[in-house]
C-alpha cells in the first residue's frame, strides 16, 4: 500500500469513525432482562402472598409520545397501551395481558408484544396472555394464589408529578361538581372488589417506593447519561439567548439538544422566565421577549429510557451580573453547594441544615430567609416517589438540590439546581456539565459569538 492510499484509508476510516460515534451517543439502552427479574423478586418477596396487580398507561397525551406508568414499566418493561400485570407471590409466575388488535389497529400504531414471539424471554415474563383472559385467569386461580389482591390505592405518580401532586390536582379538579370525578385508579379499585368480594385489597404501594428509591447500577448508567444530556442542552439554551430574543427561542435549543442525545424529550414542560417571569415557580408560557439587563432562569430536563434528570440555571442575558444580581447569586450558589458538601449517607434534612447555616456563618453571608435541606426525590418521575418526613441519605438515592431567592418587585429570581447521586462517602453531582460558578457562566455567555469551545467543567466526585 502506497502513501497516499494508506492516507485515503486512514481518512476514510476517520470519516466512518465520526459517524458513528454520535450515533452511537444517541442510542438509546433501556434496561436488561435481568433488572425487571431483579425487581419482580424483590415485591413479591416483600409481599410474600397474595396476587400483584398493575395497569398499564391507556394511551398517549395530546400532541405528546405514548409514555408508560412508572410503576408498570419498573417491573414490566413494556411500553404498550392499555396492559396489565399480574405478579404472583407463592410461584413467582408475571403474566401480562394486553389487548388484541384489529388488523386496523395494528396497522395505524403497530403491534403490540400479543405479536412478538421473543418478547416473553426477553422480558422474562411466565406468560403473555390476551387481556380478555384476565377475569378468567384470576377466578381460576385465586384460590391457589392466595384471596389478596395488591393493587394500588394511593395515586399513581407521573413523569412531572408526585402521588401527592397527582392527588392534588385531582382535589383541584374537583372543585366544580361537573370534572367531580373518580379517577381511572379509584374506578379500577372499586371494579376489583364489586368482582371480587372474596378477596382483601392491601396496598402496594410503600412495597414499590422502597424498591424504587434506591437506584440499581443499570438506573445510574441512565441517569449518568441523561445528566450530560441535559446539561449539554442548558449549555445550548444559555449560547441561544440574547437580548431581544424571546423565551420560546431559549426552550427550543434545550429541546434540540436531547433529541439529539437521544432522549424521548423534556421530562416537564421547560421553565424559561425572564425579567419578573423569574420569580413565578412552574412559569412554563415562554413567551416573552428578554430585554437587556434580565436574568434568565431556566429549569429543564430530559427524559430518556424513562429516567429524569432536573437542572436550573440563571445566567444574566446581556453576559454580566449587575453587582446586585451577583451579591443575591452568590448567596443561593454558596447554599447549594454547602448543600453538595454535607450530602452523605446517613445525614438527615436537619443535618444538612445544620451544616449549610454553619457554611454561611464561616464565608460571613446572610441567608435572607434562604436555608439548606434535602430536595425533591427524581428517578422515573421528575418528583420521584421516597419517605416523607425527616429523610435519612441512602447510597444510590438520587435528589435535586434547588435553592432559591425571590424579588417579584426587581424581577430578580434566583434558583440553582442540580440532581445529585448519594455514594458511599458523599454525593455525586450527575449535572455538573453546565456551568454556575459566575466567572463560568460569564465567560460562557462571552463566547455566545464565538467560535471557540468554551471547556466543560465538572465538580469533583467524592
Amino acid at each position: 500500500m502506497n502513501m497516499r492510499t494508506a492516507r485515503r484509508h486512514l481518512f476514510l476510516c476517520l470519516a466512518a469513525l465520526a459517524v458513528l460515534v454520535p450515533a452511537l451517543h444517541a442510542q438509546r439502552t433501556g434496561f436488561s432482562r435481568d433488572e425487571y427479574v431483579r425487581r419482580r423478586q424483590a415485591l413479591v418477596g416483600s409481599v410474600k402472598d397474595g396476587v400483584v396487580i398493575l395497569f398499564g398507561e391507556t394511551g398517549a397525551p395530546p400532541a405528546g409520545h405514548f409514555r408508560q406508568d412508572n410503576d408498570f414499566f419498573y417491573f414490566s418493561g413494556c411500553q404498550d397501551a392499555n396492559a396489565i400485570l399480574v405478579m404472583a407471590a407463592r410461584t413467582g409466575e408475571t403474566f401480562l395481558f394486553l389487548p388484541q388488535q384489529s388488523p386496523r389497529e395494528e396497522m395505524v400504531g403497530g403491534p403490540n408484544l400479543l405479536k412478538d414471539s421473543a418478547a416473553k424471554d426477553r422480558l422474562a415474563l411466565s406468560e403473555i396472555q390476551p387481556l380478555s383472559y384476565f377475569d378468567e385467569y384470576l377466578a381460576r386461580n385465586l384460590e391457589r394464589l392466595g384471596r389478596v389482591l395488591y393493587v394500588r390505592l394511593s395515586p399513581g405518580d407521573a413523569v412531572d408529578e408526585a402521588r401527592s401532586e397527582v392527588g392534588l390536582m385531582t382535589a383541584r379538579r374537583s372543585r366544580t361538581h361537573y370534572n367531580d370525578q373518580l379517577s381511572l385508579d379509584n374506578y379500577r379499585i372499586s371494579k376489583l372488589r364489586d368482582r371480587y368480594p372474596q378477596c382483601e385489597l392491601r396496598e402496594i404501594v410503600p412495597f414499590i417506593d422502597a424498591l424504587r428509591v434506591i437506584k440499581s447500577e443499570e438506573e445510574i448508567a441512565v441517569l449518568r447519561r441523561n445528566g450530560r444530556i441535559s446539561a449539554l442542552a442548558v449549555r445550548e439554551a444559555m449560547l441561544a439567548s440574547r437580548p431581544g430574543g424571546f423565551e420560546y427561542e431559549v426552550e427550543a435549543a434545550a429541546v434540540g439538544a436531547v433529541l439529539k442525545g437521544g432522549a424521548r424529550g423534556p421530562a416537564y414542560a421547560p421553565i424559561v422566565g425572564s425579567g419578573p417571569n423569574s420569580c413565578i415557580w412552574h412559569y412554563e408560557k415562554n413567551e416573552r421577549r428578554i430585554e437587556k439587563g434580565e436574568l434568565v432562569l431556566m429549569d429543564f430536563g430530559a427524559d430518556l429510557d424513562m429516567m429524569t434528570m432536573d437542572i436550573t440555571r440563571t445566567w444574566p442575558v446581556s453576559g454580566k451580573f449587575s453587582d446586585e444580581q451577583r451579591d443575591i447569586y452568590r448567596t443561593v450558589l454558596e447554599v447549594q453547594k454547602a448543600c453538595i458538601a454535607a450530602f452523605r449517607p446517613g445525614l438527615t434534612s436537619k443535618d444538612v441544615r445544620e451544616a449549610v447555616a454553619l457554611h454561611l456563618k464561616k464565608k460571613g453571608l446572610d441567608p435572607r430567609g434562604l436555608s439548606g435541606g434535602l430536595g425533591h426525590f427524581v428517578g422515573l418521575s421528575v418528583h420521584d416517589v421516597g419517605p416523607d418526613g425527616d429523610v435519612v441519605l441512602k447510597e444510590g438515592m438520587v435528589m435535586a438540590i434547588e435553592p432559591a431567592l425571590y424579588y417579584p418587585e426587581k424581577g430578580i429570581g434566583i434558583r440553582i439546581e442540580d440532581t445529585v447521586l448519594i455514594t458511599r462517602n458523599g454525593c455525586e453531582v450527575l449535572t455538573a456539565d453546565v456551568p454556575k460558578e459566575i466567572d463560568e457562566v460569564e465567560r460562557l455567555l462571552a463566547g455566545r459569538n464565538k467560535s471557540a469551545n468554551i471547556p466543560m467543567h465538572r465538580e469533583k466526585r467524592t
